[in-house]
C-alpha cells in the first residue's frame, strides 16, 4: 500500500472511531511498527491527529473554554466521587488552596465539619464556603466571566506571599508528556503559582480530561497527584508517571 493510502486509511478510522492504536495499523494495513509510527508521525506534523501512547487520536477543533455552568452538568456521578476522596485528605488545621472549577467546588459539602482556612480564586467557591462557616480567603483581581475565576498580577503576588499544606486543582488536559494543561494564559499562571507554594498538590480530574492537550502548559505530570475515576486498562500508563489515586 502507498504511503498516501495508508494516511487516508488512518484518517478515516481516526474519523470513526476517534483512536487508533500502532498494533491495530500494523495488523490491518501490513507494514512493520516502524513505518506506522513514521506514518503517524508526519500525520501529526501537518496538524491531523494527535499521537498518544500507542497509537493517535483525532485531533479536536478548537472550541472556546466552557463556561461553569457548561462544566457543572457534565460527568456529575464521577466529579463527585472524585470530590469525596479529595475532601477525605484534608486534616484540621490545613490550610487548603482549592482552585476554581467544578469538580472542587462539589468537595465544599464534604468539608463543613472541618477546622481549615481555605484560599480560593473561585468567587462561587467562596460564596458556598462562608455558608458552611469556614475560614475563607479570597483572592483578589481580575474575574474572568467565563469561568468565575479570579485571574492576574494582584492575585499571583498574593500567592507568593502565602504558603499551603495542600493544594486541590481543576485542569483541563492531562497528558504523559505535556503534563498539565489549561486554554487560559492568565489561568495557567494562577494555578502554576499555587502548585509552587504548596507542600502537596493534587490535581482532581474525571477520564475525560486524560491525553487532553491545551494551550498552555501549568506543569509537569510529576508534580502533583492525581485524583480521578478507576482507570481503564488504556490508561494504566499513567501510573508510570506520577502518583494516582482512583475513586
Amino acid at each position: 500500500m502507498l504511503t498516501e493510502e495508508r494516511h487516508q486509511y488512518i484518517i478515516e478510522q481516526l474519523n470513526q472511531h476517534q483512536t487508533v492504536s500502532v498494533q491495530d495499523l500494523v495488523t490491518n494495513l501490513g507494514h512493520s511498527e516502524s513505518t506506522i509510527r513514521r506514518d503517524l508521525t508526519t500525520l501529526e506534523d501537518q496538524d491531523l491527529l494527535v499521537r498518544v501512547h500507542g497509537g493517535a487520536k483525532k485531533k479536536r477543533e478548537p472550541v472556546d473554554e466552557p463556561t461553569m455552568d457548561e462544566k457543572t452538568v457534565k460527568f456529575i456521578h464521577e466529579k463527585e466521587k472524585i470530590s469525596q476522596l479529595a475532601a477525605s485528605l484534608i486534616n484540621d488545621f490545613d490550610v487548603i488552596y482549592l482552585d476554581a472549577g467544578t469538580t472542587t467546588y462539589s468537595m465544599i459539602p464534604h468539608l463543613k465539619d472541618k477546622n481549615i482556612t481555605i484560599v480560593t480564586n473561585g468567587v462561587p467557591h467562596a460564596v458556598l464556603l462562608t455558608d458552611y462557616n469556614i475560614e475563607t480567603i479570597l483572592l483578589g483581581g481580575r474575574i474572568k466571566q467565563r469561568t468565575k475565576a479570579i485571574i492576574g498580577a494582584i492575585a499571583e503576588q498574593t500567592l507568593a506571599e502565602v504558603n499551603f499544606t495542600k493544594a486541590f486543582m481543576g485542569m483541563n488536559g492531562v497528558d504523559v508528556s505535556q503534563g498539565f494543561t489549561t486554554p487560559d494564559i492568565d489561568e495557567a499562571a494562577i494555578k502554576r503559582k499555587a502548585i509552587s507554594q504548596s507542600n502537596q498538590s493534587y490535581v482532581l480530574v474525571d477520564l475525560s480530561k486524560l491525553e487532553e492537550v491545551h494551550f498552555k502548559k501549568v506543569a509537569d505530570i510529576d508534580e502533583c497527584t492525581i485524583i480521578t475515576n478507576t482507570l481503564p486498562d488504556k490508561y494504566h500508563h499513567f501510573k508510570e508517571y506520577t502518583r494516582i489515586m482512583e475513586a
